[in-house]
């Protein structure tokens, strides 16, 4: 078999299981409930006094986009991380095993479930976008744009690591413990409330995997530039996961 064939049939079953995935996810009650409910939900917890739509923090927005925006993102990484740790599932059935003898190679098995989770998160951003312009959240339309955008493409973060200890946990109430670490995570790294210079969490928040998605997401509010702390935070952070699924699904597979 030549490359060329193995790369087009590679890329056709990459199409073919990046349907059915989607299709698995939209059938599963509780990612649909994940998607279309926690997210908003969390905007309106968080949104905290109504004040926020006079509370100007750059030209044109409010602290009410500020808090929706980093919502946004935490529901996000709610969402894609609970999506992608469905594969412990999958494990516990045998199905990754079979996967062997398709020709999805192990990156290209990880980036199916990776984009598949984010299309989820992708709902859940514009579905919070949606509630907190009508909550009265203020950005330049361009903001609006950047910021949704960086925070499907930062939930690429979460969607990795998701996978990862999908792999590398036990399948027992496997999301139940995801779901309460991405919030600690998330506090830790200043994503729901912003870390002070002076607390001691702005000795560890840098190094948290929330962190550089959550300065990035929160950049274009301000008008300024990209922090380069947080761009190698992020891109560090998703090729840990990365690597580390990977490496999980070629051990899984191998133990037939």
């Amino acid at each position: 078999m030549t490359t060329a064939t193995r790369t087009t049939g590679e890329a056709a079953a990459i199409r073919t299981y990046l349907g059915l995935e989607l299709n698995r996810l939209l059938r599963n009650r509780r990612s649909v409930l994940l998607t279309f409910l926690l997210p908003p939900l969390f905007f309106l917890i968080f949104r905290g006094s109504t004040s926020y739509q006079d509370v100007a923090v750059g030209t044109g927005t409010n602290a009410l986009a500020y808090v929706m925006v980093s919502m946004a993102l935490y529901g996000a990484l709610t969402v894609v991380t609970s999506g992608a740790a469905g594969v412990a599932a999958e494990r516990a059935q045998g199905w990754t095993r079979q996967l062997r003898v398709t020709p999805l190679s192990p990156w290209s098995y990880v980036l199916v479930k990776v984009l598949a989770s984010m299309a989820l998160g992708a709902v859940a951003v514009v579905l919070t976008f949606v509630i907190g312009w009508y909550a009265g959240a203020q950005m330049p339309v361009a903001t609006w744009i950047a910021c949704g955008l960086i925070a499907v493409c930062g939930s690429f973060v979460f969607a990795a690591f998701g996978l990862f200890m999908g792999y590398l946990l036990p399948t027992e109430n496997l999301v139940q413990v995801l779901s309460p670490i991405v919030l600690l995570l998330s506090f830790a790294g200043g994503l729901i409330i912003p870390v002070s210079a002076d607390s001691w969490f702005a000795g560890i928040a840098p190094l948290m995997p929330t962190y550089g998605v959550g300065e990035l997401v929160r950049a274009p509010l301000a008008g300024g530039g990209v922090p380069q702390v947080a761009v190698v935070n992020a891109v560090a952070w998703a090729l840990i996961f990365v690597a580390g699924a990977v490496w999980r699904f070629r051990r899984d597979t191998a133990r037939m």
